[in-house]
């Protein structure tokens, strides 16, 4: 049988991490004078620490080198568990959110989703807010790997959480020759990032707890708000323009940060072939909508059409999910695009969702090589990406993900129709939650949100943020029986 304890002694250790993100609320709260809220982040904190107190003292005879399978239990134990405590201040601080309600809410932040269940957010305690938006900046890059940086977990497998944790088919590829500094670098780039963001929302002219909060949800491309109309509150360039900027950075593989810096160069950045193919499919992209737009009369002009096409394109591409206007409202081609974008944009490394741009680079010229090998069957054509042959592993990987992804999202989708959800919802409910875009189309547009969903149907949503966060295969491994054989 499954020993789960040397497991559960690692999880008690990122348990006493997150104890610790409780007290950025509550120094708001207090900064607020949010004197009730003050209690209820005490008594997150202590639920959590208490928690992992009690964990480690259980486990404490049980901790061992963590194998492969453990790496995978561990992840998926942190992504189901520390939702739970996330939503406990939720579910008392906001008194209309049932359980369902809370944990959605604590999912979509950890997860980078965006996808809120709430309205009125301006009436929302500040600190409320700014935890919804904090769980994302958390969870943007990984709470495994915030674990690895901070407490090397010494003989408790580290690679194998990086491994887990990391998004993309490219994961054996290591920065430095400790898994540690490679954590420790990659949240360094992320902090760097995270503060030049803020100050450039200060700059903008948001208020420091807007800054704060925006910051949060942009560089971990989450796209929580503390206001309903989003981004589209502000009605300003400049906010918009910081936005972009920084949607667009984060939507880089860190990784490629961490060499530039290590290597004091930028040509590892510009050589890159994701990097490149993700800037002009942007720009492609960016460019038909605006045309559209400015054609079709949606806007007045044509650079409003520009501006507005611009910051969409990006936001949904990246999979942050801001929205300036109600792009639904658009001729159909726009927000269907749109939608189809925040499925694979975002490169491998990055804080986004989705399939990744590195693996449609990949399936693009596996196309091409069965294309050419139609014709001449008995011709050597290897796979090269940046002047490195890729290994059928690796193709192989990607194509059986690409299967497991199509069958997850047709799955959920029928699912969803069961209920009685109409397919525009529902089809669209599915690919924005999968693929951690936020809000979709139909009844869960950015006009709307998924407050009106069912308890049951809000469930399958919030299954579908998970194996989203951790690109499927992380997840329904636990589901082989070859997992739990010996």
């Amino acid at each position: 049988m499954y020993d789960f304890k040397p497991v559960l002694a690692a999880l008690s250790r990122v348990l006493l991490v997150f104890s610790v993100t409780f007290w950025v609320p509550w120094a708001w709260s207090w900064w607020a004078d949010e004197h009730r809220l003050q209690e209820i982040w005490l008594i997150g904190f202590a639920a959590t620490f208490v928690t992992g107190v009690l964990l480690m003292w259980w486990t404490q005879k049980h901790r061992r080198e963590l194998m492969p399978k453990d790496g995978f239990m561990l992840v998926n134990l942190v992504w189901v568990v520390l939702p739970i405590f996330a939503a406990l201040p939720l579910w008392l601080g906001v008194g209309r959110m049932d359980w369902t309600d809370a944990y959605f809410e604590a999912v979509s932040g950890l997860t980078a989703t965006g996808a809120t269940v709430l309205t009125g957010l301006e009436g929302l305690p500040l600190s409320v807010n700014v935890w919804r938006c904090f769980l994302q900046l958390f969870g943007g890059l990984g709470i495994m790997l915030l674990v690895v940086a901070v407490l090397p977990l010494l003989g408790l497998g580290g690679v194998q959480l990086y491994k887990a944790e990391t998004p993309g088919p490219l994961k054996d590829a290591k920065l430095t020759p400790r898994i540690a500094e490679t954590a420790r670098g990659l949240w360094g780039v992320y902090f760097v990032l995270s503060l030049g963001c803020f100050l450039a929302y200060r700059w903008a002219g948001m208020s420091w707890s807007d800054a704060f909060m925006h910051m949060s949800t942009t560089v971990s491309l989450g796209g929580m708000s503390s206001h309903d109309a989003s981004l589209g509150y502000f009605e300003s360039m400049r906010v918009e323009g910081v936005a972009m900027v920084f949607m667009l950075l984060a939507g880089i593989s860190f990784a490629r940060y961490f060499i530039v810096w290590r290597m004091g160069s930028v040509m590892s950045l510009v050589r890159d072939v994701e990097v490149r193919s993700y800037l002009v499919v942007l720009l492609v992209s960016i460019g038909l909508v605006s045309v559209l737009l400015a054609v079709e009369n949606t806007v007045d002009s044509f650079p409003e059409a520009l501006r507005v096409s611009a910051f969409q394109v990006i936001s949904v591409a990246t999979t942050t999910g801001y929205s300036s206007a109600n792009y639904a409202l658009w001729p159909a081609f726009a927000p269907v695009l749109l939608v189809f974008l925040g499925c694979f944009v975002s490169c491998a490394g990055s804080t986004g969702g989705g399939i990744k741009m590195v693996r449609m680079i990949l399936l693009v010229k596996q196309a091409k090589r069965e294309l050419v090998r139609a014709i001449h069957p008995r011709v050597v054509n290897p796979v090269h990406l940046g002047g490195t042959a890729i290994s059928n592993a690796v193709l192989m990987s990607v194509m059986a993900f690409m299967l497991i992804y199509g069958a997850t999202i047709i799955t959920l989708t029928m699912v969803l129709l069961y209920t009685g959800m109409d397919m525009v919802s529902a089809f669209t409910a599915v690919v924005a939650t999968v693929n951690n875009i936020g809000p979709g189309l139909g009844n869960v547009g950015p006009a709307a949100n998924y407050g009106s969903l069912t308890d049951f149907q809000t469930w399958v949503c919030t299954v579908a943020m998970m194996l989203g966060r951790l690109e499927l295969l992380s997840v329904l491994v636990l589901f082989t029986a070859q997992f739990w054989r010996k």
